[in-house]
């Protein structure tokens, strides 16, 4: 009897360990692909952004097909950049929610250490999902910096649309 109150109390504990502290608001749905516009108003905060702190970066942004409508790379950038924008972007958009995330879940090991078997995947902080009217439209992706840094460029872009 001992034996199985203690199974049940391990059963409630690993359950309650799993579950998560607060239901979650499911993500916005994809929406019609981002216009030229919108694109032009989120890369230019997002470059304000960039010019203020002198930081060299590629910002890439994508609509919500994955397909890219704007890339701007400042003077003295890796080269690297330019491919790890737009994956940080194409991630945002696929999962619906900051690249961060996927960085923390793998930073965290045990289970989130399987994003890493995912193709074309970029899990690092710097891609945000475009939002306008409740719908994703896009992502923006920004590489060239401190991932947090890139994270700001990309934050001022997505603020320019709200």
């Amino acid at each position: 009897m001992i034996r199985l109150k203690m199974f049940v109390c391990a059963g409630v504990l690993a359950l309650l360990a799993v579950m998560p502290a607060k239901a979650q608001t499911p993500p916005p749905p994809y929406g019609p692909a981002i216009g030229l516009e919108n694109a032009r108003k989120a890369m230019t905060a997002a470059e304000g952004e960039a010019t203020k702190n002198n930081w060299a970066v590629v910002i890439s942004i994508i609509d919500s097909g994955g397909h890219i409508v704007m890339l701007h790379r400042r003077d003295d950038v890796q080269l690297s950049s330019i491919e790890l924008s737009q994956g940080k972007a194409k991630t945002a958009l696929m999962f619906k929610r900051p690249s961060k995330v996927l960085d923390d879940a793998i930073a965290g090991g045990g289970p989130g250490l399987r994003f890493l078997a995912l193709k074309d995947i970029v899990p690092l902080e710097g891609g945000l999902p475009l939002i306008v009217d409740g719908k994703i439209v896009g992502a923006i992706g920004v590489s060239g910096v401190l991932s947090s840094q890139d994270a700001q460029i990309a934050r001022a872009g997505a603020d320019a649309l709200k």
